[in-house]
């Protein structure tokens, strides 16, 4: 970019194709979704500058990009994929920060048993309960 040094976070996010528009970048931010540098921040307005690093949480997804470029415009994704590094493979997630899993799993019950009595559903809550 000419003459600046760093550029807006939720800006570089949509720049980079993270978000799909900047009004998501700015939720993902304020959800507390993005570290900055190691410490979390809840400012979109926040400043990006050239090899910082961003771990981005996005559903069951953690990702940790290095900032290599700034960029001018949300162009197609290989453009925007010039904008970082990503120095290790995404992260899948299986449990949140509080420690609740993500996707709990899904239990079939037989085809033509009818809807589950109160009894069943206590017993499924147990389950998901211990998980």
């Amino acid at each position: 970019m000419s003459g600046t040094d760093s550029i807006r976070l939720d800006k570089w996010l949509y720049f980079a194709r993270v978000c799909k528009t900047r009004a998501l970048a700015q939720k993902l931010i304020d959800r507390g979704q993005v570290t900055l540098n190691g410490a979390k921040t809840r400012k979109a307005s926040g400043s990006v500058r050239l090899s910082d690093v961003l771990v981005i949480i996005t559903g069951p997804l953690k990702r940790t990009l290095k900032v290599k470029e700034f960029g001018v415009r949300r162009g197609p994704a290989p453009e925007a994929r010039t904008l970082y590094d990503e120095p290790t493979p995404p992260q899948r997630l299986d449990r949140d920060e509080h420690g609740t899993p993500l996707h709990r799993p899904m239990f079939k019950r037989p085809k033509g048993s009818g809807r589950p009595t109160k009894k069943d559903r206590r017993a499924f809550d147990s389950l998901y309960d211990e998980i």
